[in-house]
């Protein structure tokens, strides 16, 4: 029954870990980097409090608890 009882506790513990929040610049570095390794030289990341997004089909991310948003635009030569 213990060890019953401790697997949920650990379990939980560690869905808790990896349900928070990611910091923005952290996931816009990682973002960037997928980017980058598909080749695209030319675009923004801009990182957007959740009240300034108005086209959502440039939403790559959600950060800070989903307080804010990552916009990625490609940028035209």
């Amino acid at each position: 029954m213990i060890r019953v009882v401790f697997g949920v506790l650990v379990s939980l513990l560690a869905t808790a870990a990896l349900a928070a929040p990611k910091p923005c610049e952290e996931l816009k570095a990682e973002i960037e980097a997928k980017i980058q390794a598909r080749g695209v030289t030319s675009y923004t990341l801009e990182i957007v409090p959740n009240s300034e997004v108005h086209d959502r089909s440039m939403v790559v991310g959600s950060c800070e608890g989903g307080t804010k948003k990552i916009i990625y635009q490609k940028n035209d030569r």
